[in-house]
């Protein structure tokens, strides 16, 4: 059974390394969905995952930082169990020949997902540190949905050329 995160008890500690854990949880997620999705061409759906996984353990990294400083080598006494998807993107989301469009759609709910954790979250934290804590990340999966958003509106609107129905192959259009 999943242990569910009491919020109202919470150390920073132990958010921090909830934190840390989410963020491997995404980085995970996407390194494996770019495995998934294959790559056709530069700036395919891949790279956009791939992208994600490098952005995803840059803060997971700072994050980790942050709390050796704080607390050094205390040992973690939260676990991924209750958090589940936190951050990650849906095991469903991924196929084969998705666009960098749609890649990026599946990129920005994930930060959404993330934002929204965090601010249910606060409703619950009593202590001022982790408040705090919460309220920056919080702040940051903002940001990064505005990063995600900026990307997106550089590419082409629609699916790929590939994904066109009347171009699969055995199709009457190709």
């Amino acid at each position: 059974m999943a242990q569910k995160i009491d919020f109202a008890k919470l150390t920073l500690k132990d958010a921090l390394d909830l934190a840390v854990l989410i963020e491997e949880e995404a980085r995970a997620r996407y390194e494996e969905f770019a495995r998934m999705v294959g790559g056709r061409y530069k700036g395919d759906s891949d790279e956009v995952f791939k992208n994600m996984a490098v952005y995803e353990g840059k803060h997971r990294d700072e994050l980790k930082a942050r709390r050796q400083k704080l607390f050094g080598n205390a040992p973690v006494t939260v676990s991924l169990e209750g958090i589940d998807d936190v951050e990650a993107p849906d095991r469903g989301q991924p196929r084969v020949f998705m666009s960098p469009r749609q890649a990026m759609e599946v990129a920005l709910i994930s930060e959404e997902k993330a934002w929204s954790y965090f601010d249910d979250a606060l409703k619950h934290v009593k202590d001022a540190d982790v408040r705090k804590l919460f309220e920056e990340l919080r702040a940051e999966e903002k940001q990064h949905q505005e990063y995600v958003k900026k990307a997106m509106a550089t590419l082409p609107p629609g699916p790929d050329v590939e994904e066109d129905e009347a171009d699969a192959p055995g199709s009457d259009g190709g």
